[in-house]
């Protein structure tokens, strides 16, 4: 299968939204015009990944935060339409995001649900830790969130 990675665009939003209801549902889904604000934000990242159609499958963002003393990266989300799942493309986004993390330097953080097994054990993969529980973190299915950190390569 041919794909290709690449930066969203404002006219992405609507796909992304619509994998969005397949793939968290019950929980507060990420609306087109959210992911078009989140582009709107200079210190945003936004990837996603097409077939070989130029459909969307999959998309991730990242927030590059903090200074040139302390700086800090943050995943917002990654999603893989359901259908291709378990074809490394997750993996993929996620690589493409702690790249741009590295280059900014400083840790990374994010927010996962601690019932998603798949997304933990990927994150593991990667050299995240889980160093919290936001209890009730995601609404309105009220589930728990792991806090996870990766070291920056200079932290």
């Amino acid at each position: 299968m041919t794909v290709v990675m690449t930066a969203m665009w404002p006219s992405d939003a609507e796909r992304c939204a619509e994998l969005e209801t397949q793939l968290f549902a019950g929980d507060n889904l990420w609306s087109a015009e959210a992911f078009r604000s989140e582009l709107a934000h200079r210190h945003n990242r936004y990837v996603v990944i097409r077939d070989g159609a130029g459909t969307v499958i999959g998309y991730a963002g990242i927030a590059l935060l903090g200074n040139t003393f302390s700086p800090e990266s943050e995943v917002h989300t990654i999603g893989v339409d359901p259908a291709y799942r378990r074809k490394g493309f997750g993996s993929s986004l996620l690589s493409a995001l702690l790249r741009l993390a590295d280059e900014h330097g400083g840790s990374v953080f994010l927010e996962v649900r601690t019932d998603n097994a798949a997304a933990v054990e990927l994150y593991h993969r990667e050299g995240f830790e889980i160093v919290g529980i936001r209890r009730k973190y995601y609404q309105p299915s009220g589930a728990d969130a792991y806090t996870m950190r990766r070291r920056g390569p200079s932290t």
